[in-house]
């Protein structure tokens, strides 16, 4: 039977983007899919005997359409293991001003993009509840988004398990929405203080050493290491699809850069696989 994804989220906050990211990946995306036309295409899909292993449904521009996604997920989700919901999000004034940077007319503009923007959120509410994925696009552009996607969905096995995103992030640029678990690293020294390191960045060795040779970084290491440890297993038994772990550091690009990478190798030497992304780094 194939698996099946269902894509949606707030207008403007890059659903065609997935979109073609996801057919890149391999994916069946059929994209504007009409809601009522979701449990009709499955069932053909299922029934034909077709080779399509992963299909995934772009849904969630029209107005009346909206109120249709959940209990066309219902359906979806009868009798079948693999169904996922991934809901793409970003804050209202950086949806504002994508609309105004475009000149599009929002799909539920009848009373103005704010008012707009309000509505379809509500309508949208208990979906994203439903999510097993939110990503916020408000901190990235069309290619971050578009490798944030790739990294969580590139090295995936049709009917693989859990995946694990390790994601690094600057406080003063706002905290990620799309995260289950997230810390805070701004309780190690800076390296940004040290002249030397300051136009560096996590990813080279200098840093690293700075950050890592410290002693409270290898205690926190250890402990956050067992903590997931324990987690991520019962995260999976819950029947969880995606676990995203967040450090903070205040730039993004020295404390937190180096934590999620170093976490990522230990994850990995325990058998946990896991993918890494730096949202800030580049700043």
């Amino acid at each position: 039977m194939s698996e099946y994804l269902v894509v949606t989220g707030m207008s403007g906050a890059g659903r065609s983007t997935a979109g073609a990211t996801l057919e890149d990946l391999g994916w069946f995306v059929i994209d504007n899919m009409p809601s009522a036309l979701i449990a009709k295409v499955s069932e053909l899909v299922d029934g034909t005997g077709s080779e399509m292993e992963r299909v995934a449904f772009v849904v969630g521009r029209g107005g009346g359409d909206l109120d249709d996604v959940l209990p066309a997920v219902d359906t979806l989700e009868a009798g079948r293991d693999r169904v996922r919901i991934v809901f793409l999000d970003a804050a209202d004034d950086v949806l504002i001003r994508r609309f105004e940077g475009t000149r599009r007319r929002h799909p539920q503009a009848a009373r103005g993009v704010v008012d707009s923007i309000a509505d379809e959120r509500l309508l949208l509410a208990e979906l994203r509840d439903r999510a097993d994925l939110v990503i916020d696009t408000g901190e990235l552009n069309v290619n971050q988004l578009r490798t944030r996607l790739i990294e969580v969905f590139g090295g995936e096995e049709p009917g693989g398990a859990m995946q694990t995103s390790i994601l690094s992030f600057g406080f003063k640029h706002g905290v990620p929405l799309d995260v289950d678990l997230m810390f805070d690293c701004r309780f190690l020294p800076n390296p940004y203080w040290d002249e030397s390191l300051r136009n560096h960045s996590g990813l080279e060795p200098e840093v690293r050493k700075y950050v890592l040779e410290r002693p409270e970084t290898s205690a926190f290491l250890d402990k956050l290491d067992d903590l997931l440890v324990m987690l991520i297993p019962a995260y999976m038994r819950e029947g969880k699809s995606y676990l995203t772990v967040a450090m903070g550091c205040t730039g993004g690009r020295h404390r937190s850069v180096v934590l999620a990478e170093e976490l990522v190798r230990r994850l990995d030497g325990r058998g946990i696989p896991a993918t890494v992304f730096h949202r800030d780094v580049e700043r």
